[in-house]
């Protein structure tokens, strides 16, 4: 689950990680409100910054200046409402704009690879970490955290000497990334980054001029199995942004990801539906998408799975394989039979049910008169057939 830009920041600011003030506002009367009071606090300028799960806003016009707060609202007026990559801008982030002398990247992830997360961070901040990524791959520095001892401060020390800190910047970088670990771990997330981490002027106690860090833009990506212990996260789901197929299938609880193929497919349990998928590649075809339907599924379940596949206008042909453990076939060919019923555009459909009552939905489906098939070889090929005639 991707969560916006302010969400995410105050995540970081529940671990302690030294993040400017902020306020969010979905009209420009709104963004001259929060502007005023950044003025009042003795802010010399503001940003505006679009609110959209898509990189690039700096680019597309998403992110402006304003040196007052009549600006302020004109900018806002100007943000609010464009179109980013596709995404329509319903709310704006209203900052003060800071006098950056220089811009690191921070960031973790999950490292499926060695099972731990891993820091990384760059001299080369402000910037696509992926495209510093392909263009100069040495200037990223990585540390893995123990999975029980966790990210240790030296490591984190380590981390900050490799992109060129020196004191008096070191110290509150250390703090930073272990903080920055801390929000991975209390979260459940699966990616933390901030960027820029940036340099600005400071006061130290003594009254002198320093220098010190702060997170100016942060980007968390949740784990949405870990959604199940922090509730209170769930409220950060931005719905306005949320592909309509995938919030269908979270209500139906099924795991869905749509694909660039033209044959949908239907199928209980993970390890099925990518040999399913394997098998339309062998006989030439490409699949449309993934979905489990998982186990024990309702007649409810399948009908509401077939119209997921059947919204993707790609669709040519429709290949459904269930073995029937938890699962019942009978239950499945109905939910089948409902859904076919429902249909607005008639999508040919190889039906193989095998297991628990496959023997009553083998009769269903045949008053029904449905296209099926004994084997998985057979279903896929014959789907495979049918989607290359429907797209002559």
């Amino acid at each position: 689950m991707k969560i916006q830009e302010a969400d995410a920041k105050s995540l970081l600011l529940a671990q302690g990680l030294p993040v400017p003030a902020w306020e969010v506002a979905r009209t420009p009367a709104q963004a001259r409100e929060a502007a005023e009071k950044l003025f009042a606090a003795g802010e010399a300028g503001v940003v505006i910054k679009a609110q959209v799960l898509v990189g690039g806003r700096g680019k597309a016009g998403g992110v402006k200046l304003a040196g007052s707060a009549d600006e302020a609202q004109e900018v806002a007026t100007r943000i609010l409402g464009m179109d980013i990559k596709g995404i329509r801008v319903r709310k704006v982030l209203v900052a003060g704009a800071i006098d950056i002398e220089k811009e690191f990247y921070l960031g973790a992830i999950v490292d499926r690879a060695t099972r731990r997360i891993v820091l990384m961070a760059s001299a080369e901040g402000g910037v696509e970490i992926e495209e510093v990524a392909r263009q100069n791959p040495g200037a990223i520095h990585r540390v893995a955290a123990d999975p029980h001892l966790g990210l240790l401060p030296f490591q984190a020390r380590g981390l900050g000497l490799a992109i060129g800190l020196k004191d008096p910047l070191l110290s509150p970088f250390v703090t930073i990334a272990l903080g920055l670990y801390a929000t991975m771990k209390a979260n459940d997330a699966d990616l933390v980054e901030i960027n820029p981490l940036a340099v600005v002027a400071a006061v130290a106690p003594d009254g002198s001029a320093t220098k010190t860090l702060v997170c100016l833009d942060a980007k968390i990506t949740l784990d949405d199995s870990g959604l199940a212990r922090h509730r209170q996260l769930e409220s950060l789901r931005d719905l306005d942004e949320e592909d309509p197929s995938d919030a269908e299938a979270r209500k139906l609880g099924i795991n869905f990801i749509r694909l660039d193929g033209s044959i949908g497919c239907m199928v209980n349990g993970a390890g099925l539906a990518m040999t399913t998928m394997d098998l339309v590649k062998h006989f030439g075809g490409e699949p449309a998408n993934f979905l489990d339907i998982g186990g024990g599924a309702r007649h409810e379940t399948v009908s509401g799975a077939m119209r997921l596949i059947l919204s993707d206008q790609n669709v040519k042909a429709i290949l459904v394989n269930i073995f029937g453990g938890i699962t019942r076939g009978d239950e499945v060919a109905r939910g089948l039979i409902e859904a076919r019923a429902q249909q607005s555009r008639d999508v040919p459909m190889v039906v193989r049910i095998v297991g628990t009552n496959a023997a009553e939905a083998a009769q269903l489906l045949a008053e029904a008169k449905f296209e099926t098939a004994i084997s998985l070889d057979e279903a896929a090929e014959k789907a495979v057939t049918l989607a290359k005639a429907a797209a002559r």
